[in-house]
């Protein structure tokens, strides 16, 4: 069932947002050559302890995994997309990161996801990443009252076939509120003028991932979690939480 949500509850849901862009934000400047990522999961816990919110990954246990989440953020590098566990890997120069975070605050959760280069960024990966961000602020604006669900994910895939990248749409954005997960589902591709009508209140994490190689397959590592590119080639993913309102899409989950 989708739930649409009050500009009261809205208020509620940009605190645990404003969490996790605080997080975010702390665990980018602790990314350095050099840097383990479980060290990065240690910052991330301590900014949420420090604001009392909860953690919507810590346990996190969907049927297609083995086991709960381990970390309070996926850390996912180079050729793993999405749902990497931090672990001893020390960056390195070039690597591509993805950090993603879910808070929730007083019973309302919020979602992001940033990219980052550590050190210096190869032109091919500056231009995953700037790609994957143009999609994602094109699928935000493309959120707005009286469209239709398709034309969010028609503006993020379009982007990713111009430019020649691989995608998929098996994991993709979902509504959020209450629960971190919540109906509806939103691919990464699809056609414009279909799905759901976008109505005031309705709240999502709209988040592409793009993979350089132009395949759109993966693979999982046997840990249960991390899923890769097929090709090996890297990946990039960011994502906002973003609620439709009459006025216009608003993120809830920047700084």
């Amino acid at each position: 069932m989708v739930e649409l949500k009050s500009d009261v509850e809205l208020v509620a849901m940009r605190e645990a947002g404003r969490v996790v862009a605080t997080v975010l934000a702390s665990v980018q400047d602790h990314a350095r050559v050099g840097t383990a990522l479980r060290e990065l999961d240690v910052v991330a816990r301590e900014v949420l302890a420090g604001t009392g919110a909860r953690s919507t990954f810590l346990g996190y246990h969907p049927a297609f995994a083995p086991s709960p989440f381990p970390a309070v953020i996926c850390t996912s590098v180079n050729d793993a997309a999405l749902h990497g566990i931090p672990g001893d890997y020390r960056l390195r120069d070039g690597d591509v990161l993805s950090i993603d975070c879910g808070a929730e605050v007083d019973g309302w959760a919020g979602d992001a996801a940033v990219t980052v280069i550590v050190g210096a960024p190869r032109p091919a990966d500056a231009r995953l990443v700037d790609t994957t961000q143009r999609a994602l602020a094109a699928g935000i604006a493309a959120a707005q009252v009286g469209g239709r669900l398709g034309d969010i994910s028609h503006a993020i895939g379009s982007h990713a076939r111009r430019a020649g990248y691989g995608l998929n749409v098996d994991y993709g954005g979902h509504g959020i509120g209450r629960r971190m997960h919540e109906e509806p589902s939103v691919p990464n591709d699809g056609r414009p003028k279909r799905g759901m009508p976008l109505r005031p209140g309705l709240v999502l994490a709209i988040e592409p991932w793009f993979m350089a190689g132009g395949r759109d397959s993966y693979q999982v590592d046997q840990d249960g979690w991390t899923l890769r590119t097929g090709d090996a080639s890297r990946a990039a993913h960011v994502e906002h939480t973003v609620a439709i309102t009459e006025s216009g899409p608003r993120i809830l989950t920047l700084p």
